[in-house]
């Protein structure tokens, strides 16, 4: 074998194949209406309740329930967070206190009394080829 050969199959080797990759299969379920849209974060533990997480969906709202599928999530360890925008500005309405205006909720349905979850009451594992969580969004 050539040494550019041994180089290229090197080279492949150390890049991430696309088997090494999953797909997540997000339900939201207890969606008010048809209002603007909702938006789901996977996140890892760093970037749980931050404003950015790497994975990210969003689709139109819809009475009831909302599926969303996000491609190409390394295996490992996420929570997801969502929130359904129902007016639209992209971020999540805060009335009093900081107190969500909007619904929201975390992957197993994680608890959240008078503050957000911790990561570890909403991760889940994400394997190949595919990931399925759903939870529901609670209103104020």
């Amino acid at each position: 074998m050539s040494a550019r050969a041994i180089f290229v199959m090197a080279c492949a080797a150390a890049l991430p194949s696309a088997a090494s990759a999953a797909t997540v299969q997000v339900t939201v379920h207890d969606v008010r209406n048809d209002h603007g849209r909702v938006l789901v974060a996977l996140c890892t533990s760093a970037e749980f309740l931050r404003p950015r997480c790497a994975w990210n969906a969003s689709a139109p709202a819809v009475n009831g329930t909302v599926r969303l599928r996000i491609d190409g999530v390394p295996p490992g360890t996420y929570a997801a967070q969502a929130f359904h925008d129902e007016n639209g500005n992209g971020r999540l309405d805060r009335g009093i206190f900081g107190i969500p205006e909007e619904g929201m909720g975390f992957s197993r349905d994680a608890p959240m009394h008078m503050a957000p979850p911790r990561f570890a009451d909403a991760e889940f594992a994400v394997i190949e080829p595919v990931t399925a969580v759903d939870f529901r969004l609670r209103y104020r």
